[in-house]
């Protein structure tokens, strides 16, 4: 049973994975736009050091599952590098989604750890969601939880910097149940 498991989700992450290669054409501006019509994102990108956005990331589970998505990192609105995450969750969970994230840096010390080359979220890690939905988040930095009704609503989670960074997702479409423990890994090509 744990092999059936193990070759169905490869199978869905691989084909999330096409979906990721297929929208990497996507504009990037669109993307960045989506986010700057939240009110709760616009403040971050004024203040920023910079940001990374990934327009897609496509992420599909049964029991195990994993997320895949390539994006582009930005320092004072130029373009310094190209970025991808890898996820790996294990829980219950069932289904596929995909979403789009972007991660702002408050200052150049965030910037640095993110561009490292090899930069990881934690299952702490939150991400406030600035479409309709909730999260909660338990682990070394404390409990925390927010919600939000969607960007042209203005009931939105109240977000801030932890460790330097904020993340916010936006969900373009599917379907996924899912109570799991997870961690995003990124990597950095400058250009």
């Amino acid at each position: 049973m744990r092999k059936i498991v193990f070759v169905l989700v490869v199978v869905m992450v691989f084909g999330m994975t096409g979906a990721v290669n297929s929208a990497e054409v996507e504009d990037y501006s669109s993307t960045i736009n989506v986010f700057k019509q939240s009110p709760a994102v616009q403040k971050f990108f004024e203040t920023s050091y910079g940001y990374a956005v990934l327009p897609t990331i496509g992420k599909a589970g049964w029991v195990v599952g994993g997320s895949y998505g390539k994006g582009q990192v930005y320092r004072h609105g130029k373009v310094t590098g190209k970025t991808s995450v890898i996820e790996g969750s294990i829980g219950f969970q069932f289904g596929g989604k995909a979403f789009s994230e972007i991660i702002f840096f408050q200052n150049k010390q965030a910037y640095d750890k993110f561009t490292s080359g090899s930069f990881e979220f934690g299952a702490e890690a939150q991400a406030t969601a600035i479409t309709a939905g909730a999260q909660a988040e338990a682990g070394t930095t404390g409990v925390g939880a927010g919600a939000s009704a969607g960007p042209k609503t203005g009931v939105q989670a109240k977000a801030k910097y932890v460790n330097g960074m904020a993340v916010f997702t936006h969900t373009k479409g599917g379907l996924m149940y899912e109570a799991s423990i997870s961690g995003q890994k990124f990597s950095f090509d400058p250009v």
